[in-house]
């Protein structure tokens, strides 16, 4: 059967593939528009199956915020390469996905994944996250949300370095300078938690034995052991901790003075960073040209 090229043009236009897949659907399916699209959704999705396992630690971070301040939500997106990254289809992607954090509110990634992305309708975040892996050839992955409503006494502070680091603050007191500040200081000094009161137990105890380990090589009495692990714990909060650290701006104060002067308080704060946690394989280049040549 004759494919005109008028079709192959509407039917790129509808699935974003190349041209050969396109001609070859269309002539697979008797030159059936529709029936060529749902041919190819469907191996594009067995596409997106066999690329699940690749490591995807490059992306974008979201930020969505709603026009009156009041809401904001921040997502991760992750592929494989820094140059579909940079792309429009999957910058236009993460943007659609934060909208949909912040306009619905979902409660886990099951349930965002499960959403439409856009109106009624529309194919699930997954399925378009299945769909956008067929077009662009790598694994992508919607890794992680946070969705911050604020109550009438708070404000916001929302920050984007970039698109690979993204902020949030929820702060009581103060002004929009203020919460600004404090999330661009957040993103550059990544604090673990607000306060002492908030760093887990677990941590303090795994720094407490380090710290242990090391004074007792002093051969000192142990009362004056116990003394310096508080010392040693105590400068480890103010490294670790929002409040105790030095504030960016203004090395001489910490963040929790800036704070007091301006009787303001940090509620809570998230911070993103694309693919923190993850961890990269490491490519040998040289390697996989010759296992291309070898044809392994």
């Amino acid at each position: 059967m004759q494919i005109s090229a008028s079709q192959v043009k509407e039917l790129r236009e509808r699935t974003g593939a190349g041209m050969m897949e396109c001609k070859r659907a269309l002539t697979e399916t008797g030159g059936d528009l529709e029936a060529a699209v749902e041919r190819m959704r469907k191996a594009g999705l067995a596409k997106a199956d066999k690329k699940a396992g690749r490591v995807a630690a490059e992306g974008v971070v979201v930020l969505a915020v709603a026009e009156d301040a009041r809401s904001a939500a921040l997502v991760e997106i992750n592929c494989e390469t820094d140059f579909v990254a940079k792309g429009d289809d999957f910058r236009g992607f993460g943007e659609a996905v934060g909208r949909r954090v912040l306009d619905s509110g979902p409660t886990d990634l099951d349930a965002l994944l499960a959403a439409p992305l856009g109106a009624a309708g529309t194919p699930s975040v997954n399925t378009a996250r299945q769909e956008l892996v067929a077009k662009l050839g790598e694994n992508i992955a919607v890794r992680r949300f946070e969705r911050y409503v604020l109550d009438a006494d708070s404000r916001l502070g929302a920050y984007l370095h970039g698109t690979r680091i993204g902020v949030l603050v929820e702060l009581r007191g103060g002004d929009d300078a203020l919460a600004k500040d404090v999330a661009m200081h957040v993103a550059a000094s990544r604090p673990v938690c607000v306060g002492e009161g908030d760093v887990p137990a677990e941590l303090i105890e795994r720094e407490r034995g380090i710290l242990r380990a090391q004074a007792e090589q002093s051969g000192k009495p142990a009362e004056i052991v116990e003394k310096m692990i508080d010392g040693r714990l105590r400068k480890y909060f103010a490294e670790i901790t929002l409040l105790g650290q030095p504030f960016v701006k203004d090395p001489d104060q910490s963040v929790g003075k800036l704070l007091a002067g301006h009787g303001a308080s940090v509620v809570r704060f998230c911070r993103f960073e694309v693919g923190e946690g993850i961890e990269k394989k490491a490519d040998n280049f040289a390697e996989e040209v010759m296992s291309q040549a070898r044809g392994s």
